[in-house]
């Protein structure tokens, strides 16, 4: 071997051991103290703020308005087939919030004023209203009339959720008296008052589709498919309106229970019921989490000490590699923990990768030190006898510690590339990637071959006989099958690189088409398969209803809460008749598509010209001022619109401010519309629907119109995961090749080998995204760090088997016999390898999480077509090079 850096490495490493071991021990301890002393907590994915126009007014919106939103839970009671407006199944609602609000910990999450709103506090207000009437003898007993004394409760909510507070306030139906709203238990007495025929009747009027209800249309907490007018529906939802962590002395893990905790209590009351939230997500998403690392752990090692018993043979070889992940993911979890950076579901592959990589590494020792000891590895001094452990390891670790640098170096800028994206889960997964691989390599370069060398020392002053082959080399399928393809790779290599390009080819063109949307639903969990529930406790997953609740929610009702809704800003002259006109004409044209359509036909906006005539349903002051300014008789004002809305905002300022911006100076600078969207459909196609909304404001009057809103920024986000794609891409390969061709050109004066080197990657890549998109498998924040993926792992076994040729060819004067040696040599290793990482990440296959899930198939299909790249694409490579090489001789 030639003498340089890296002998004069394996030299330092094979005399100074013991010390290796201990300064490496130490560093482990202070590194591994992270876990325990930095703080991890909880994070999420998808979460990003980039500059965009979008950015800009959603910023804009917070900044003027009052957007204090709620945390909103909806409760959603269902009867297939049957009717949830009895009067039963009403007090049944009435006596739920009661028993909400006497729970002290459920309370002090609950909004001030109105916490918990549905259809049922109409009705009971109602009712009411009505034994109010009946006990004064007042003419007016109509559910009309009494309706109005929900006013105030509903006016409560304004702020928490503007399209919600609107529909509380259904229960007031006219009038310019505002009575005090009844407490839960006098709505309770009212309703149980009644009998069922005369509940039946508030209801005929409540829902009466020719009444004008001030507030808004009660309907709003009935499915979709609920028919006006009629006074049955088969299901309905109650908003429980919590508060906002952000803005609140109240923590998000105390919401969040509380929601967990109103789920038990609705169950225990309804026999079809569920609740929807934030924390009935959070609570899943852990439970399944959970679930399955209790199931595919036992499966995970099971398939390891599989892998490597079958690979090493030897149980001091498979304990050291153990030795090397345990400390490999001690630094994992210490970075980690020093580095604060927050746990998601992207974040727990990488303990996997680092697993994978790590008896990649590990093997790749091993096999060298055993093909050194054995006199199979060739060396400068011509020495083929059996070799003492010293003289094996600085042979061994002197032979592979510049592959190992290289594809570690490699390998992390392919992680680390990750950090351009927009998403804040992705980048943290590029740090801990990047970061656990250079541990990797501190670990494997050099704890690992001291401790396997003070080992075979060891046994050696005993006389124990440890003399096991390297994995591949000598008889056997394995060696068989790679002496094959190397024979393969000498004979036809045009043959076999044709072949790979138009599989290129093809799989380049499928990646065209991956689904790039995100949706919600992808990330919730999902019902484990039938099969898994015969595993025993405590291996038996959980149930999981959130993504079909989501599914139902979205079909039947308007997602409510932060960041559910779409928002349009509009800027310009605000108070231009034309506003008014297009903002109705636009909730009467919009034909659904991701835009929820109330029971009315109506697109569920919020507008000023919605807010205009749902306050002057209720109040005479406003409907008179907009009468006096209507010429047309179609209920909105055509002059002088800024009169309209001093009134507006002096009865109503909290609904007013919700859609309207009036400065200090009085002048009313912008608006704001809040469109209703379904919860489960992809945030593009809700990002388009929305803009196609801001699109008619602006062509129908002269203002600006800008979409914005959570699912529009989202959607904003996921479409630059396509640039992330590109910019990874292009960084990865640059920075990959510039380093190999560099390497290349130092160490043998072949810069084009280092193009022959990442080739196959390439190839290999191409290969995977076809494959993705045949699989219907999407490209969103978890598979986002696919390509970097597969650059770093595909790059790692080519140096490995390029800079094993390059040794052997400089050894043999026959190319056959350089690129078999190369190929059984190495190339039992790089198998072992991939098996291994293959199975590690497949196992994530059985994930109840489905982004553990698709990153696991993904990840997995990366490897094999790596290791199936490298070991028939790359020697048909190196086998042209050579012939080509020796033509321009």
């Amino acid at each position: 071997m030639k003498s340089g850096l890296s002998s004069r490495y394996a030299d330092v490493l094979a005399s100074r051991s013991k010390l290796v071991i201990a300064l490496l021990l130490v560093l482990t301890a202070v590194v591994g103290a992270g876990a325990i002393v930095g703080t991890t907590g909880q994070g999420s994915i998808g979460q990003a703020a980039i500059d965009s126009p979008e950015q800009a007014a959603l910023d804009r919106i917070d900044a003027t308005y009052d957007t204090d939103e709620a945390v909103v839970a909806q409760v959603v009671v269902r009867d297939e087939g049957g009717d949830v407006l009895t009067r039963d199944s009403l007090l049944e609602s009435l006596r739920l919030q009661q028993e909400l609000r006497t729970n002290a910990s459920i309370n002090a999450t609950l909004q001030n004023g109105t916490g918990v709103v549905g259809i049922e506090n109409a009705v009971a207000t109602a009712a009411f209203a009505q034994n109010a009437s009946e006990r004064t003898n007042a003419p007016n007993t109509n559910a009309s009339g009494a309706n109005e004394s929900s006013a105030d409760a509903s006016n409560a909510s304004a702020g928490a959720d503007s399209g919600a507070s609107n529909a509380t306030t259904a229960a007031a139906a006219g009038g310019t008296g505002q009575p005090r709203a009844p407490t839960l238990d006098q709505q309770i007495a009212a309703l149980e008052s009644r009998s069922d025929e005369q509940v039946e009747a508030l209801l005929g009027r409540l829902l009466d589709s020719n009444a004008t209800a001030p507030g808004g249309d009660p309907t709003q907490f009935l499915p979709s498919d609920y028919e006006p007018g009629t006074t049955q529906a088969d299901a309905r939802s109650t908003l429980v309106f919590q508060q906002n962590p952000e803005t609140s002395g109240t923590t998000e893990g105390a919401v969040y229970d509380a929601q967990v905790a109103i789920e038990s209590r609705v169950e225990a009351r309804f026999a079809d019921a569920f609740v929807f939230g934030p924390g009935i997500i959070d609570a899943e998403t852990s439970q399944a989490i959970g679930d399955t690392f209790t199931i595919i752990t036992p499966v995970a090692l099971v398939l390891l000490l599989t892998v490597l018993t079958i690979a090493y043979r030897d149980v001091v070889d498979v304990l050291v590699s153990l030795f090397g992940v345990a400390v490999v993911l001690v630094w994992y979890a210490g970075i980690q923990g020093w580095l604060g950076i927050a746990m998601n579901s992207i974040l727990i592959a990488v303990p996997f990768l680092l697993i994978g990589l790590s008896i990649d590494y590990s093997l790749h020792v091993i096999m060298r030190y055993r093909e050194a000891r054995e006199g199979v590895l060739d060396t400068d001094d011509g020495s083929a006898a059996r070799r003492d452990p010293i003289t094996a390891m600085r042979l061994g670790i002197g032979g592979v510690v510049l592959a190992l640098a290289t594809a570690a170096f490699s390998t992390a800028v392919g992680f680390l590339s990750n950090y351009v994206s927009p998403l804040g889960s992705i980048q943290d997964f590029a740090v801990l990637s990047g970061v656990g691989i250079v541990a990797i390599f501190l670990v494997f370069a050099a704890l690992v071959p001291a401790v396997k060398l003070e080992l075979e020392r060891f046994f050696d002053r005993r006389g124990r006989d440890r003399e096991k082959s390297a994995f591949g080399v000598g008889s056997g399928l394995v060696n068989r099958a790679l002496a094959g393809s190397a024979t393969l790779a000498r004979r036809a290599p045009v043959v076999v690189i044709a072949v790979a390009l138009v599989l290129a080819a093809g799989g380049a063109y499928g990646g065209t088409t991956i689904d790039t949307e995100f949706n919600q639903a992808d990330f919730l969990p999902q019902d484990a398969p039938e099969w898994m529930d015969s595993l025993p406790d405590p291996f038996a997953p959980g149930d999981y209803e959130v993504s079909q609740n989501l599914n139902y929610l979205s079909e039947n009702f308007q997602q409510r809460g932060q960041g559910s809704t779409g928002q349009v800003l509009i800027r310009g002259d605000v108070t231009a008749p034309a506003l008014l006109t297009a903002a109705e004409n636009v909730t009467r044209t919009t034909e659904g598509g991701t835009i929820v359509v109330d029971p009315d036909g109506r697109a569920a906006i919020e507008s000023p010209a919605s807010v205009l005539r749902t306050v002057a349903a209720e109040n005479e002051t406003v409907a008179g001022a907009i009468e006096t300014r209507d010429t047309d008789g179609d209920g909105l004002p055509d002059r002088n619109v800024a009169a309209v809305y001093d009134r507006l905002f002096d009865a109503a300022p909290d609904r007013a401010s919700s859609v309207l911006y009036r400065a200090e100076n009085g002048s009313y600078a912008s608006a704001r519309l809040t469109v209703g969207v379904q919860g489960n459909a992809s945030s593009q196609s809700v990002a388009g629907d929305v803009r196609d909304v801001a699109a008619s404001i602006e062509a129908n009057a002269p203002v600006r119109a800008i979409a914005t809103g959570g699912p529009v920024i989202t959607g904003v986000v996921q479409t630059a995961l396509l640039e992330t794609l590109i910019e990874g891409f292009a960084i990865t390969l640059g920075v990959i090749l510039a380093l190999l061709v560099g390497l290349y050109w130092w160490r043998h004066r072949a810069p084009g080998l280092g193009v022959v080197t990442l080739a196959p990657v390439v190839v290999a890549l191409a290969w995977l995204l076809g494959t993705m998109a045949a699989l219907g498998l999407p490209f969103n924040s978890e598979t986002a760090v696919v390509t970097s993926l597969a650059i770093g792992l595909g790059v790692d076994y080519s140096i490995h088997l390029g800079e094993r040729f390059v040794d052997e060819r400089s050894r043999h004067d026959s190319l056959a016999d350089a690129l078999s040696a190369a190929l059984t040599g190495t190339g039992g290793a790089l198998l072992g390898s991939a098996v291994t990482t293959a199975a590690g990440f497949g196992v994530l296959a059985l994930a109840l999480s489905p982004p553990l899930r698709r990153f696991g198939i993904v990840t997995g299909l990366s490897i094999v077509y790596a290791f199936v790249a490298c070991v028939t694409v790359l020697p048909a490579l190196l086998v042209l090079r050579e012939r080509l090489v020796a033509r321009l001789a």
